[in-house]
């Protein structure tokens, strides 16, 4: 047992030192463009839980929320109730896009919201944005990618963070992005005919 943890030690030793240089070359510093896309369940959620960092960061932050419209989530009751000061929250759209049917009030609710969101985002006091199922938006090109894409890289002020949540991300964005995580499903309860549920889906 005595030699296992002398082995153990050592080779930990030489993970840390090898760590430790590698740590020594990370410097640099810079607002990220962040993507959480693909099939699997918790996009919304990675971006909500980095809110709650901002907020205890002390980093006033913002929150846009494209499509789910006013489907009530315990996300914008808890921000809009508890955290008002530090995070503002936006709801653009009138619910998912099989329920309004309307492509043109759909475009219109996209717009707004991305005209609001720019302003989010180019405001020097606000460190950190959510627009929260962008990506949807995008997909149907209810927004131009060009034009989102542009704004990233040209105007964000260099020290904020902008999180954009949604399957199918379209290429332009993930190229543009600094990191890019994707979300794999493979297993979700709502193939066992189980229904999306408070605190978990919403």
């Amino acid at each position: 047992m005595q030699d296992e943890n002398a082995r153990h030690r050592e080779k930990m030793r030489k993970i840390k030192a090898a760590r430790d240089r590698m740590m020594a070359t990370k410097t640099d510093r810079k607002g990220l463009v962040i993507v959480h896309t693909g099939p699997g369940k918790g996009k919304s959620s990675s971006g909500f839980g980095m809110v709650m960092r901002c907020i205890a960061h002390g980093m006033p932050c913002a929150v846009v929320q494209f499509i789910k419209g006013n489907w009530k989530t315990g996300e914008a009751d808890f921000l809009r109730e508890r955290f008002a000061d530090e995070c503002t929250f936006v709801i653009s759209g009138e619910g998912f896009t099989w329920e309004t049917q309307d492509r043109e009030r759909d475009i219109a609710a996209a717009q707004a919201g991305w005209a609001r969101a720019k302003e989010l985002i180019r405001d020097p006091d606000i460190r950190f944005v959510l627009l929260d199922e962008i990506n949807i938006a995008l997909r149907y090109d209810y927004l131009d990618i060009d034009e989102v894409v542009d704004f990233l890289l040209t105007e964000k002020p260099a020290m904020t963070h902008v999180v954009l949540t949604g399957r199918n991300a379209k290429p332009e964005l993930i190229e543009a992005a600094d990191l890019v995580t994707e979300m794999t499903l493979v297993k979700h309860p709502f193939r066992d005919g189980i229904k999306a549920q408070a605190g978990v889906e919403f």
